[in-house]
């Protein structure tokens, strides 16, 4: 099995050209089964495990679940691994740094750090104390910059959206970051701009309105990243059996959709 700098080299690589597909797992199964369709690398949506766990997405994640968390998605995967930690789920700089280390320890490659709402300066900040600690440390880890300008409206839409996104790009790829996050963003000549005004690999959300992955990547954009969705999407499939199962009538039908229990079962035996 490829050590965790191996597997961080190759994530890097893996942001170089063409356009890299992360469907967002939430747990270890999500993880294998997604990994087991040729995902080159896999990433955890922060909402998704948070629900997992019983806790809102948000910040509220206590730091020892996703540990734990991570310990099993590590231990059934080959593949670089990425995981969203929100805010880092503290303010204070050295507190991210401590987390972001534990999960290098883990095996994990790449991480998504985001602004939110909040000062750019703070975020820039968790950055360069990440970068120094994992320098003392000899780690390496790649830093996906998120940042919220287009999905909390924090410009004027159309040209002053573009031009903070690329004065927040400056700063974090200053700080050390090594790839730039941009949900919400959708519009193909804005998302041609912000490609070309930066030096950071960009990554977009996915959403319906987003053009063709081929146009993406004509575009510029080297990262795809599927967040929540699919998380909501087996959510909303359970919701349905379930109340099949529990309501009155005819009770559950045969599910075209269901995976076997041996070939389930399979996914894990030579984990």
């Amino acid at each position: 099995m490829s050590t965790t700098a191996e597997r961080t080299a190759l994530f890097r690589q893996q942001h170089a050209e063409g356009l890299l597909l992360l469907a967002n797992a939430w747990d270890a199964g999500s993880a294998r089964l997604i990994e087991s369709l040729g995902a080159p690398a896999c990433a955890t949506t922060s909402a998704g495990l948070a629900w997992a766990q019983g806790y809102p997405d948000g910040d509220q994640l206590p730091v020892s679940r996703l540990l734990d968390s991570v310990a099993t998605i590590t231990r059934v995967l080959r593949t670089p691994l990425t995981i969203d930690i929100e805010g880092g789920y503290s303010d204070r700089p050295d507190t991210v740094a401590e987390t972001v280390l534990q999960l290098i320890q883990q095996g994990v490659s790449g991480i998504n750090l985001e602004d939110g709402g909040r000062d750019p300066g703070l975020l820039c900040d968790k950055i360069a104390r990440i970068r120094a600690r994992c320098r003392d440390a000899g780690v390496d880890v790649f830093v996906n910059a998120r940042t919220d300008v287009y999905l909390r409206r924090l410009a004027p839409a159309g040209a002053d959206s573009v031009r903070e996104t690329l004065e927040r790009a400056s700063r974090y790829r200053q700080a050390g970051a090594d790839g730039l996050f941009v949900p919400g963003l959708v519009e193909a000549e804005e998302v041609a701009a912000i490609a070309m005004g930066t030096e950071l690999p960009l990554n977009l959300l996915w959403r319906a309105a987003l053009p063709d992955r081929a146009s993406l990547a004509r575009l510029g954009v080297r990262r795809l990243s599927a967040g929540s969705a699919l998380a909501e999407s087996a959510a909303g499939h359970l919701r349905s059996r379930a109340q099949a199962f529990l309501g009155e009538g005819p009770g559950l039908s045969a599910d075209p959709q269901a995976m076997g229990y041996g070939e389930l079962n399979a996914l894990f035996a030579s984990a």
